[in-house]
């Protein structure tokens, strides 16, 4: 099946073609990281209108990418949530229009579920079971993953998700929008061990996670000390938040007896973590997949590959012919999606 995948949850619109036999044929993205900056984060009105202009355009050039016509299309996923209502809505309607004009199915995937299966496009997936760290702005998570559909929750984050606690920090630093990449990129420069920061609920017994009260720390730490030791504070911060992941990823392992651990999600990319990650990991004889650095952040393959799992399923019963109805879902648990 040749799946069109279309990603427009929040300020990033993806498109991309999967092809059940060949894998993926071809991927657009275009980010409105540029226009937000000015405002010092996302404005959902204008993303949502960003979206109206990009996706068209973008579903264009896959297609033209890839050498296939609209015709050549099997079926459509589309982002459901979570996300932003009207930016979803974006995403939603165009592909459920699509899905009407061509007389084939369209699903609604779980944008987290897309994050997670991402290292499945690989050339080297990993094979079920495996522990799942979802660290982005906005979720961090651990699941164990027993197969597509499949996921227990084993924690997750109280207050801030790590990502936003990096864009916070950054911020609190002085540094632009987004600020995770440049906060990371900062803390190249700096010296990790001139502060100590705390690691919050390292040692809580459990698998969640909370971030609010390293980011007030840095708060204080800046207040005291002015931003001349930036880089230094920087790569404290972005150690003892690493930490932190890797230490409950790893417990995570131990606690499901897993031998792979997948992370997903923007925070994905942070060199340091994989780094860190890598190397304690292999020690205790676990396995890390990471998916490629360009669908770490929101992207339309990773939902073009979820959506082709679900309308190959035998279980999928959405109807040869689509209705126009359809409701996205700004707040969505990944837990309560059906197995395939």
């Amino acid at each position: 099946m040749l799946v069109l995948g279309v990603e427009s949850s929040c300020d990033e619109t993806g498109v991309a073609l999967y092809d059940s036999a060949h894998g993926l044929l071809a991927h657009a993205l275009y980010s409105q990281i540029a226009m937000h900056n000015a405002y010092g984060g996302v404005v959902p009105e204008l993303a949502s209108r960003d979206h109206i202009r990009r996706v068209l355009p973008l579903t264009r050039q896959v297609l033209a990418e890839s050498g296939r016509s609209l015709s050549d299309i099997g079926g459509i996923a589309y982002t459901q949530g979570p996300g932003l209502a009207g930016a979803l809505l974006v995403g939603a309607g165009m592909a459920r229009a699509l899905a009407f004009a061509l007389d084939i199915p369209a699903v609604g995937v779980h944008h987290l579920e897309g994050h997670m299966l991402s290292p499945l496009i690989s050339d080297t997936p990993p094979e079920f079971p495996f522990v799942a760290l979802l660290v982005s702005g906005g979720h961090t998570q651990l699941m164990l993953v027993s197969g597509v559909g499949r996921y227990t929750l084993l924690g997750e984050t109280l207050d801030d998700a790590a990502g936003e606690a990096f864009d916070k920090t950054a911020q609190l630093l002085g540094l632009g929008y987004p600020g995770g990449p440049a906060l990371s990129a900062l803390a190249d420069t700096g010296d990790a061990q001139r502060f100590t920061l705390p690691r919050p609920m390292l040692n809580s017994g459990d698998f969640d996670f909370s971030f609010s009260g390293l980011k007030t720390a840095v708060l204080t730490l800046v207040r005291k000390v002015g931003l001349g030791e930036a880089a230094d504070i920087a790569a404290a911060f972005q150690r003892a938040a690493v930490e932190v992941l890797v230490s409950k990823s790893l417990a995570a392992c131990a606690y499901s007896s897993a031998t792979r651990l997948v992370v997903a999600g923007g925070v994905g990319a942070n060199t340091h973590l994989r780094e860190r990650l890598t190397r304690d990991a292999a020690v205790r004889g676990i396995s890390v997949f990471y998916p490629r650095l360009e669908f770490c952040t929101d992207n339309g393959a990773m939902i073009a590959y979820a959506g082709a799992q679900r309308l190959m399923s035998p279980l999928h019963l959405t109807p040869a012919q689509p209705d126009l109805t359809f409701a996205v879902k700004p707040r969505w648990e990944l837990a309560t999606l059906d197995a395939v």
